[in-house]
């Protein structure tokens, strides 16, 4: 089945057809002047200046067609000719009713394809921060999203688990307890129990880079380390299996706290069995020379405006860099996986890196056909500008942000919820909410400062505002059921705040399109609040449940049960849970 909207571009696109233009399809504008039209259609310049011919005739000849169509009305031409239209209650209000049955009609499917999507990239033994947030809300979105558009979709948290970092991590660990098991030179594959929490685990890596800093024979056991932890018979080996899945059950729980779930919980390491074979592929192409002792890729193109470095392949040391293991990933995911695209969903200041894999990908001949795509983003700033930090200058913790937060949220809970656990439970989902909903409104790649006040208001542009009143439409609907009141079936539209609910209920389908397009949630966002308005306006000059009038107040509830269900399915997109109450 097809959208509203999207019948109706189709049956202008057959009359175009119809009338000799080849145009390959219609688009409906949501009409900036509704007292013209609800919509407007803006390609006759376009067909007027390929077929040299007079906008307004082309627009006349468009407009002549559409009066037969008894679902429409006010069809006129403004300006050089725009043709603006809008369309009967009755065709409405079948439409509403039809899919108050399936809210997936609302729903324009795409062409399936299987996606994987990388997007979360925490790093094994160090604390989430506010820099780990917008992937994670911007990841998660876009993958459910482009679930309900039909795609089938695979995403990754593909952690930082290998490389110096975990170096320094396990020296650190020997100079602690030089009697773990794991570092006996004779080891013999014998198992212990780690001496630390994931709190002790995350104070070791900042200890351990500050010793690196300044002192040079630490930094280089912590290099030897790192190498060291790629041969699976060593304790280093083991030692830092156990480390991976102590830090992975913490990040997985902030992960569940931001409602973000992955498929795949894989990480660099994962790639390490690849790592020969890519090598050898790159090797028999060609593309791999000897530079200073490592082994590089040229991947720098004519027509660069920007300074392209080479690919490190290998460091002099034998050592493997980020580059590496991404490259080897790659080549993992098409080996097992049938793959159309990869999405990658990062910081945009890691635009470089990616540009560098994937061109060192396509002169491999690894990809098939198979597209690889990086989607950047920009920071989340604290008010005075600049990437987030704790009072005392350092990054500030994810877990700190939310409770923050939550701090925040707590004190507009109702009184009547007396029950400190359910006040709790509802102040952190509201948390998330506010947390959520902030970050994914603005563009993809805006920069942005997160206000705590600001944004965690119930009135406004906010988290809070749209479960607020989420919750509202809960109650109402609950209130209706109880009293056994009918809303089966919208019959009338007898005001324009119904008018204005219905419009933008018709526009779903496009938003949601447009966002995936963009791989931004902002117009989703846009859209939700502007739903979610135009609602709370009807709510507060209509009386529901006290109309008298069973036609009236049948439509009014199946309307509002039908915002209400929209509501729910644009939140979960967003990854937003909403409390039966607040």
């Amino acid at each position: 089945m097809k959208s509203f909207v999207k019948r109706a571009e189709d049956y202008i696109l057959d009359i175009i057809k119809s009338l000799g233009y080849d145009v390959d399809k219609v688009i409906l504008n949501v009409s900036s002047r509704p007292e013209f039209g609800d919509y407007q259609y803006n390609g006759v310049m376009e067909l007027a200046k390929k077929y040299k011919k007079n906008p307004i005739e082309i627009a006349n000849e468009i407009v002549s067609k559409l009066q037969d169509n008894e679902n429409l009305t006010n069809i006129n031409i403004q300006g050089p000719g725009f043709i603006n239209i809008s369309f009967t209650n009755e065709s409405l209000i079948e439409y509403m009713n039809e899919i108050s049955g399936d809210l997936d009609i609302n729903i324009d499917k795409v062409k399936s394809k299987k996606i994987l999507i990388d997007y979360g990239g925490a790093n094994v033994a160090k604390a989430l921060h506010v820099g780990h947030l917008r992937s994670a809300n911007i990841g998660e979105a876009i993958k459910r999203l482009a679930r309900t558009l039909g795609h089938d979709i695979i995403g990754d948290a593909h952690l930082g688990d290998s490389g110096r970092p975990l170096g320094f991590v396990i020296l650190e660990m020997k100079k602690r307890y030089p009697d773990l098991v794991y570092f006996k030179e004779d080891y013999k594959g014998e198992e212990e129990d780690l001496p630390i929490t994931n709190k002790d685990l995350e104070e070791l890596y900042p200890t351990a880079s500050k010793k690196a800093k300044e002192d040079e024979t630490y930094l280089e056991e912590g290099r030897e380390i790192a190498l060291k932890i790629l041969d699976e018979k060593s304790g280093y080996h083991h030692l830092w299996k156990k480390i991976i899945e102590l830090s992975k059950n913490h990040i997985k729980q902030i992960y569940d706290l931001l409602n973000t779930n992955f498929e795949l919980w894989e990480g660099e390491s994962d790639a390490y069995p690849y790592i020969n074979d890519i090598v050898e592929i790159l090797r028999k192409e060609g593309l791999v020379y000897e530079s200073e002792g490592a082994l590089v890729i040229d991947v720098k193109e004519e027509t660069d405006t920007v300074d392209v470095p080479p690919f490190i392949l290998i460091k002099s040391n034998g050592g493997i860099l980020y580059q590496t293991t991404e490259i080897a990933t790659i080549y993992s995911r098409m080996k097992r996986f049938d793959l159309n695209e990869i999405w990658y969903l990062t910081d945009e200041r890691q635009a470089l890196h990616f540009l560098q894999t994937f061109r060192v990908a396509e002169k491999a001949d690894i990809l098939d056909d198979t597209k690889l795509y990086h989607y950047g983003f920009g920071t989340v700033n604290g008010p005075d500008g600049k990437p987030f930090k704790t009072r005392d200058g350092g990054v500030m913790p994810l877990l700190t942000l939310i409770d923050l937060v939550r701090q925040e949220t707590y004190k507009k809970i109702k009184d009547n919820i007396t029950d400190e656990n359910e006040k709790q439970y509802i102040a952190l989902l509201t948390a998330i909410a506010t947390i959520k909903y902030a970050d994914l409104l603005p563009y993809r790649m805006t920069d942005y400062t997160f206000d705590i006040n600001k944004f965690s208001d119930v009135e406004g542009k906010t988290g809070p505002y749209l479960l607020y009143s989420t919750v509202r439409m809960k109650s109402l609907i609950r209130k209706a059921i109880e009293q056994n009141m009918n809303m089966s079936k919208i019959s009338i539209i007898d005001n324009e705040l119904e008018k204005s609910i219905i419009l933008n209920i018709i526009n779903m389908s496009q938003v949601l399109n447009n966002s995936l397009n963009n791989r931004s949630l902002n117009e989703v966002c846009e859209y939700i609040y502007k739903l979610t308005n135009s609602f709370n306006t009807f709510y507060a000059n209509i009386h529901i449940l006290t109309e008298q009038d069973e036609t009236k107040r049948e439509t009014y509830l199946a309307l509002s049960k039908l915002v209400l269900d929209i509501n729910l399915k644009i939140l979960d997109i967003l990854a937003i849970k909403v409390p039966d109450r607040i």
